[in-house]
């Protein structure tokens, strides 16, 4: 599982192409001068080691800025923001005037499950986002990107815990939707039960549909963009096609790519499909 997200991340971020300061800190003090680009490394959300984010703000802007939000991937147990960098680049690259956090999220383990601790991490960034938007100049309108486990906490956070609406659009790569499955529950592949074991602390299958954006989204949901492949060995098509069908039957603005070739992630003329596909989505729906 580790080996194949960290070919994906690797070719993704190939292709796809300072100091902390606390919160009583950032409050004191006067707004940053919004006429210079600025970037802050690790910052703090939270007192563990993992509740940190990199922010990067664009020279001239307002408080119109919007901020898109990165959501590392790494099956809920492992991974790092710094696997989102090249994609972050990217984004700076071709959006100058956008905000952008990368966040880290607290890490799943046997007596950790990832719900909600890691919705909670979310929930704990957007807040801070939102009572920092003076000091930092941006809007309160925020977008998502996450690969595998972070497309499947983008799309989870987006479609149940966004009460205020603050979510214009989310992204979701090979993000699961549906921890109900069969192709989960019934699996033999020591990597697949590892990684619902981490949510199965209630066995039920009640919890796991709980836990799936499949059962959450309903028709005030974000414009919403998928990305799938059709030879992923860890996430079936089927879960991007059963929420790509529940999207169109709620009137939900969305967009569903299948990549027949592709597995976990994808090179090539796939990926430059991707990129565009992304571009056009965020100019539309974000810029």
């Amino acid at each position: 599982m580790k080996t194949i997200q960290s070919l994906f991340f690797y070719s993704f971020a190939f292709l796809l192409i300072f100091s902390c300061q606390s919160d009583d800190d950032a409050l004191s003090q006067p707004g940053l001068d919004a006429t210079t680009y600025y970037q802050e490394l690790n910052v703090s959300y939270g007192p563990d080691g993992d509740q940190k984010y990199d922010i990067y703000l664009p020279a001239n802007r307002n408080m119109d800025t919007n901020v898109m939000i990165l959501i590392h991937g790494g099956g809920w147990s492992a991974g790092d923001k710094a696997e989102m960098n090249e994609v972050k680049d990217a984004l700076l690259n071709e959006f100058p005037n956008m905000g952008i956090v990368n966040m880290n999220y607290r890490l799943a383990d046997a007596e950790n499950g990832p719900y909600p601790m890691q919705l909670n991490d979310i929930t704990t960034v957007i807040n801070k986002l939102k009572s920092d938007q003076n000091y930092y100049v941006i809007d309160n309108d925020f977008g998502f990107i996450g690969t595998s486990a972070g497309g499947h906490l983008a799309l989870l956070w987006s479609y149940a815990f966004d009460i205020s609406s603050d979510v214009s659009m989310v992204c979701s790569i090979v993000g699961p939707t549906n921890l109900a499955d069969p192709f989960y529950l019934e699996s033999d592949i020591p990597e697949i039960q590892g990684l619902i074991a981490l949510f199965v602390m209630d066995a039920s299958v009640a919890y796991l549909e709980e836990v799936s954006p499949l059962n959450r989204v309903t028709a005030s949901a974000p414009p919403t963009l998928l990305f799938y492949g059709g030879v992923d060995p860890l996430v079936p098509v089927s879960q991007g096609t059963d929420l790509h069908n529940k999207l169109d039957n709620l009137g939900v603005t969305n967009e569903f790519t299948l990549y027949p070739n592709g597995g976990h992630g994808w090179i090539g003329p796939d990926l430059v499909d991707t990129t565009v596909k992304l571009k056009a989505f965020i100019q539309t729906h974000f810029n």
